[in-house]
């Protein structure tokens, strides 16, 4: 078939391998001139995993990773509010935190050689008949007809109200910066961890391993949420009151990694929607990624679901000879099943610990954490944390 694609992202190009390497001739179409990754790093769960290698991207992205076995939360008082371990779910298991931009040269780097034609400087912005689409940017240029549209153009997809027009995507009120660090010494290895104040503040420390210049073996992201109305106006305040008023008396070690830092200048703003589009899919025209199901970051499973949505694609289009729109509707049926628990699971969680006043802290320290430590909860909440839970069955191909 021929492939267009729309959205230099991790689905985009993981569904750009996919297809190509299962013999389609594939057509990636990215609106920069250069494609350049957003963000700072993220937590690839054993499904994710699983469909790296399905690309047989996994070896390369474990060297460069670093794992992550368990995830940690305290709150400003020292009181574990979070402990969730992989080898709950199963003996040995874990994550891989990695930079995003090591990701993404992992994942761009393997297009060449699976065939892909990638276009830059095509910022699409039309669909033209979906039951064979045609794909129109904002310089008139015309790309297609193609057998099949994927459109990966993140969750503020601007081409998603033209398949689906009813589809919604409101902003998360809360967001977060981000930053890289440094960790030398390998001080936060192991672990995500958190702290929390209240439910107004949040910040993490994920260890991602080598970053995107391969300069450093052991780095850290860290991220400090914020409001989204007050984002801007928080990137515009005395940094060094932050790092000292704010940051150190919650966590003095991650404090420590900014004390060369003298303003905001590495930092970057992180946006998230909660995106509901009913049916994903117009003809022979699909979104994918978090342009189908975008949520907030609280259970980090993003780029997880966006890897299974590429691999699961191509597996579906492997192996039904059903027409492409029919082939397409049963795949999403199928995604369905995982990409809207989390949906529903990332939006009840939310508030737990990103929320003003008291009362869902509250809730979170009387009900929630003494609950996730009974064993069977804990067994369900490490499916949560691992990407695995899902109603129905996971197709071979993506199975951890």
């Amino acid at each position: 078939m021929r492939v267009g694609i729309v959205g230099c992202g991790v689905g985009g190009m993981a569904a750009a391998l996919a297809l190509a390497r299962a013999g389609h001739a594939v057509t990636l179409l990215e609106a920069f001139e250069a494609p350049r990754p957003l963000g700072s790093g993220l937590l690839l769960q054993p499904t994710g995993l699983a469909a790296l290698r399905a690309l047989r991207l996994d070896e390369q992205v474990r060297a460069l990773g670093a794992q992550v076995d368990r995830l940690e939360g305290k709150d400003s008082r020292g009181r574990k509010v979070m402990d969730l371990d992989y080898n709950d779910w199963r003996p040995g298991a874990h994550g891989v935190g990695i930079h995003r931009g090591v990701l993404f040269q992992t994942l761009h780097g393997a297009l060449p050689e699976a065939g892909v034609e990638v276009i830059t400087g095509a910022r699409i912005t039309r669909v033209e008949t979906p039951a064979r689409p045609i794909l129109h940017d904002d310089q008139g240029r015309m790309f297609g007809p193609f057998d099949l549209a994927v459109i990966a153009d993140g969750s503020a997809s601007p081409l998603r109200a033209s398949l689906r027009p009813r589809a919604r995507a409101p902003v998360y009120p809360w967001g977060a910066v981000w930053t890289h660090l440094p960790d030398p010494g390998d001080r936060f290895g192991g672990a995500l961890r958190q702290v929390y104040h209240r439910a107004e503040v949040m910040v993490g420390a994920l260890p991602v391993g080598h970053d995107p210049d391969g300069l450093s073996p052991t780095g850290l992201a860290m991220f400090w949420s914020v409001p989204v109305a007050g984002l801007d106006d928080f990137l515009a305040g005395d940094f060094a009151a932050w790092r000292e008023q704010r940051l150190k008396p919650l966590w003095p070690d991650l404090a420590a990694l900014l004390d060369e830092r003298r303003d905001w200048a590495g930092f970057s703003q992180a946006l998230y929607r909660d995106v509901s589009v009913g049916r994903w899919n117009q003809g022979a025209c699909t979104l994918l990624g978090d342009a189908a199901h975008g949520t907030s970051p609280q259970l980090g499973q993003g780029a997880n679901l966006a890897l299974m949505d590429a691999v699961e694609l191509a597996e579906r289009l492997g192996r039904d000879r059903r027409p492409v729109a029919v082939s397409i509707r049963a795949w999403q049926a199928d995604r369905r099943r995982h990409t809207g628990l989390y949906q529903v699971a990332s939006k009840a969680l939310t508030p737990l610990f990103q929320s003003h006043g008291g009362f869902w802290p509250a809730v979170r320290d009387r009900l929630f954490t003494p609950m996730s430590g009974l064993p069977g909860v804990r067994h369900v909440a490490a499916r949560l944390l691992t990407g695995t839970l899902r109603l129905g069955r996971f197709p071979g191909v993506t199975k951890p």
